[in-house]
Order: C-alpha cells, then sequence, then structure tokens
C-alpha cells in the first residue's frame, strides 16, 4: 500500500521544501490515507486552504504560502484523478462547484 504522502514524495519536479511541509500541514491526517484517496483528499485539503485565506483578515503576501499550497493540492487532485479518465470530467465540474462556492460563503 502506498500513502498520500508517499505519493505525493514522488511527484517531479519536487516543490520547494517549504511548500512540501505546508502541502503536508494542510493533508494533515489524509496525507496517511490510501494512495487511491489521493485526487479526493488533495482536493479537499486545497478547498480547506482557500476556504481560510478567504476567511482571513490577511491579503498579500502573508497568504501567499497558502494561496500556492492550495494550487499545488488541486493539481495534485486532477494528476491523481487522472489516473480515472472515465470520472475526470465529473470531477472536474463537482470541484468547480465547490471551489466556487467558497467566494459565496457569507463571511465575505
Amino acid at each position: 500500500m502506498s500513502t498520500v504522502a508517499q505519493w505525493l514524495a514522488t511527484r517531479e519536479p519536487a516543490p520547494p521544501e517549504a511548500l512540501r511541509m505546508r502541502l503536508q500541514a494542510a493533508l494533515g491526517p489524509d496525507a496517511q490515507g490510501d494512495r487511491a484517496d489521493a485526487a479526493v483528499a488533495c482536493l479537499a485539503a486545497g478547498e480547506r486552504l482557500l476556504a481560510g485565506v478567504l476567511a482571513s483578515e490577511n491579503e498579500g503576501r502573508d497568504c501567499a504560502l497558502d494561496l500556492l499550497a492550495a494550487d499545488a493540492l488541486v493539481t495534485y487532485a486532477f494528476e491523481a484523478a487522472s489516473d480515472e479518465p472515465g470520472l475526470l470530467a465529473t470531477r472536474a465540474s463537482d470541484a468547480m462547484a465547490s471551489i466556487a462556492a467558497l467566494g459565496l460563503s457569507p463571511s465575505r
């Protein structure tokens, strides 16, 4: 069995150390989940980071690492999802709707 963290460690090019550490922190316990769940785990972690940025009072450079990590996680989610090409269109549509809804939250 390979974990999400082990799968991420094989991605090329490897992210800079600060970004790698932020990705691991954002994944939390999901990093130790089965590699087969990488698409779902990465997308969920990316959405959590983005939701945190949107809810934060911080703007500018203070949130740059979280924005980079959210982008990387969503990208990795779709890289992992490409293992099941038949589900890719549905996953993309669901992800777009979910991410777009983050900007509609009442806190903004």
